[in-house]
């Protein structure tokens, strides 16, 4: 557990995954390798070999990336539990939410499990039914951002779907609008990634999955948090199981509030972020947000005693 430094996990959402995560800590950590055993018997035996070796087209499917996330996060956080370092307060960028709140009690891994299987399939589906795509839009203002959403909304769905860090900001809607958003970005001056990802997620395009999920989860038995955990609907912290609940599902059709929920963290007394899975997305974001922030990561066995090693003062036996 934490000393007296207030530590937070931060878990990835979407875009982090990569063919072979979490394998290393599979060779090698009995918890880590008796959970993802039990993700391969949720969801078939095949699922452990596309984790572990692909094909990265297959992994990239919304209805397998999220609960493989969901898995190799869950697997570093007990590694880290492990070692003596558990959170004062947790947070989830998108599907990471879901780990958030495994992590701090809400519910045990299988029912998270079915959770993000059932969510990354309802995405899926919404996506074939509504086509979109979403862009990283780095440089503008949020006024900016806002303008060109609605200019481009002539054409079709176009909002902002993740507001990331300052003067990065996630859109996503329908192609043509989208394409003219990148247009009247690029035309500000702004660069524009765009993301490889299957729909338009936290839009309106997403409805017909947040339907879904809301019975999905109104018949799924929360418990209360033995953490705060802070929601990307609002941004803000609750130990409430029924609070949480409905933020999750807000959360599918309603931008991600990320950049808002790291000031909350910060605001809370948090002092050391730890990104539990795959990638340093959250890093990169939180850095942006707040350079004092003490940032680690823990993907693998070489993160891990980086890690370790720049929190020792703070790990209590």
């Amino acid at each position: 557990m934490s000393g007296n430094v207030r530590i937070a996990f931060l878990f990835p959402g979407q875009g982090a995954q990569r063919v072979g995560m979490g394998k290393q800590f599979y060779d090698t950590e009995p918890t880590a390798r008796a959970l993802m055993d039990q993700a391969g018997a949720l969801l078939g035996l095949s699922f452990l070999t596309t984790l572990f070796a692909g094909p990265e087209t297959a992994l990239r499917e919304t209805s397998v990336t999220q609960p493989a996330l969901f898995t190799v996060s869950a697997a570093c956080c007990l590694v880290l539990r492990k070692h003596g370092v558990a959170p004062d307060m947790v947070a989830g960028h998108s599907v990471g939410e879901y780990a958030a709140l495994w992590a701090a009690g809400a519910f045990d891994f299988p029912t998270g499990f079915q959770l993000v299987q059932k969510r990354g399939e309802v995405m899926q589906q919404a996506a074939a039914h509504h086509p979109g795509s979403m862009l990283a839009v780095i440089g503008l203002s949020t006024q900016q951002v806002n303008t060109l959403c609605a200019e481009a909304s002539r054409l079709g769905v176009c909002q902002p779907a993740n507001w990331n860090c300052p003067e990065q900001v996630v859109i996503a809607g329908e192609p043509p609008a989208l394409a003219e958003a990148q247009r009247l970005a690029q035309g500000a001056g702004a660069r524009v990634v765009p993301l490889e990802v299957s729909g338009a997620f936290h839009t309106p395009l997403m409805a017909e999955a947040s339907t879904v999920m809301r019975e999905v989860l109104k018949r799924t038995a929360f418990a209360e948090p033995t953490i705060p955990v802070v929601s990307n609907w609002d941004g803000q912290p609750s130990r409430s199981a029924k609070a949480l609940q409905k933020k999750l599902i807000h959360q599918l059709d309603h931008p991600v509030l990320w950049e808002s929920s790291m000031r909350t963290l910060r605001a809370q007394g948090i002092e050391t972020f730890i990104e539990v899975g795959p990638g340093r997305v959250l890093s990169g974001l939180l850095r942006k947000i707040d350079r004092h922030a003490r940032c680690f990561q823990v993907e693998d066995p070489t993160s891990l005693a980086a890690t370790l090693e720049g929190i020792k003062e703070h790990i209590c036996d």
